[in-house]
């Protein structure tokens, strides 16, 4: 009988305690598979820790090895777990990914319920899985009563916000606090959220996610009642982490903690956030977007983004994470300057012969064949025929002749790839400058609307970056 590649899907999930460790369900799994001739390689094994089986979106292990099991090599033959819950609770997921393996020639075996392959075995999968599902919505709904239950007491119910630690189920404040009374005084003081962002960042402020804070993130503390010794909890048993305020599924009751921020404080901030949403609908703006030259072209030396236009009544362009307050150098710019100077850049270039350039993606020719795709698979036969020499399926001869014979392939692949590479080339910069020439003439016309300027420009230009401190426009060019 031939030698079978085999994978592994372990998953312990938070809810039960009744299940063996993921090493314990491993070493049932090698030992069943061993004794089907089948060899499960280290790399075929996928671990999903502490995360429910009821839907498959948030298992990236689950989702890697279908991604796997779906590729055109299907490195393995049959995916074992120690239950069908394991696998899925969720019968109409576990349905789809099923069949979706079968069609690829992989199955889904469970070590501790053997099915008959037959229709009646089906039929026993089918109603072991509607178990498992009816099982998960029990509980589901028990976890979210008692998370509710919990709530309404005013407990702590998910990870801490800035200016918090979380001490045996406790919010406490910690060194973070100051920089929340800082913000609240700030935005009573008339600072907007962006000057206010930016400010922390000078500061050496960071969010638990290590990033500078930006505008978002004051408009979020503004809003977040936990800072006057409120617990926010959605009612559909989830923390409320959205930024829809007003959601009538929203319960807000109060906590046990310590609040950062007197009441008196929170109502003048929420009667300025009120007012100021009053006048500033969302996504309402007085002008439509306006077109210009260099749109989305020009970028910020000091984080690389993109500078938008922060002025229409005098066109200026800026950084748009220094818009938001994360990026701390002002990257202003005159619109009008900006086009003078990128026309006078080009004409430069052309006079000299001298173009910065990075060659653009979809001009490299990639070859016929791809030989990296082949090369892997070979490799793949490597790790395979080490499995079975180790698993004592095959004599150390067997081996190191399957050995030579791969590398000897290996070999010839990467021979044949260097031939076939394609070779750098030389560009005539006499003949692009031409190029650039024409967009110089198409550019300069008074008659060329703003968005054709962009598109002529973006058929040479691949960035332009604007070095403040030097107050220089580098611009870099496509082949």
């Amino acid at each position: 009988m031939s030698l079978k590649i085999g994978a592994a899907y372990i998953r312990v999930s938070d809810e039960r305690q009744d299940e063996y460790s993921p090493d314990s369900q491993l070493k049932l799994i090698r030992k069943y598979a061993k004794n089907n001739n089948y060899i499960i390689p280290d790399d075929y094994i996928f671990y999903d820790d502490g995360i429910s089986a009821k839907s498959v979106k948030k298992r990236d292990a689950f989702n890697n090895m279908i991604a796997l099991a779906k590729s055109e090599e299907k490195p393995f033959d049959s995916i074992f777990v120690w239950k069908f819950s394991r696998f899925a609770r969720n019968q109409e997921e576990s349905i789809v990914y099923k069949s979706l393996l079968k069609k690829k020639g992989v199955s889904v075996i469970s070590i501790s319920e053997p099915i008959v392959d037959d229709v009646f075995g089906s039929l026993i999968e089918r109603i072991i899985e509607w178990m498992d599902e009816y099982y998960l919505i029990r509980l589901s709904g028990e976890v979210k009563r008692g998370m509710t239950e919990k709530a309404s007491r005013g407990e702590a119910m998910c990870h801490p916000a800035l200016g918090y630690d979380l001490i045996n189920k406790q919010y406490v404040p910690n060194a973070e606090s100051v920089y929340i009374k800082q913000i609240f005084e700030s935005y009573l003081n008339g600072m907007g959220a962006r000057e206010i962002a930016r400010t922390l960042a000078l500061q050496g402020v960071k969010t638990h996610r290590g990033n500078p804070p930006d505008n978002r993130l004051i408009d979020y503390i503004l809003h977040n009642p936990v800072y006057i010794g409120k617990i926010r909890w959605s009612t559909n048993g989830r923390a409320a982490s959205t930024r829809d305020y007003n959601n009538p599924n929203i319960m807000i009751v109060d906590g046990t903690h310590q609040p950062l921020i007197d009441l008196d404080t929170w109502n003048k901030v929420q009667e300025m956030l009120n007012e100021k949403k009053t006048k500033y609908k969302r996504y309402q703006r007085s002008e439509q977007p306006v077109q210009f030259m260099l749109k989305g072209l020009v970028r910020c030396s000091s984080c690389g983004a993109t500078l938008v236009m922060q002025s229409t009544k005098c066109p200026s362009m800026q950084c748009h994470n220094y818009a938001r307050g994360s990026c701390r150098l002002s990257h202003s710019l005159s619109i009008a300057k900006a086009n003078k100077a990128v026309i006078t850049a080009l004409e430069t270039a052309v006079n000299t012969l001298q173009f910065n350039l990075e060659p653009a993606e979809n001009k490299i020719d990639s070859p016929a064949i791809d030989y990296d795709k082949l090369i892997k698979s070979e490799e793949l036969k490597l790790k395979k025929i080490k499995e079975a020499y180790m698993s004592g399926i095959d004599t150390i001869e067997e081996y190191q002749q399957c050995k030579a014979d791969i590398l000897d392939t290996i070999k010839q692949l990467e021979n044949e790839k260097k031939e076939q590479a394609p070779k750098d080339k030389d560009v005539d910069c006499k003949i692009f400058a031409k190029k650039v020439v024409n967009v110089l003439d198409f550019i300069k016309s008074p008659d060329i609307s703003e968005q054709a300027k962009n598109e002529a420009l973006r058929s040479i230009i691949s960035k332009i970056i604007y070095v403040k401190p030097e107050n220089r426009l580098d611009i870099i060019f496509y082949s």
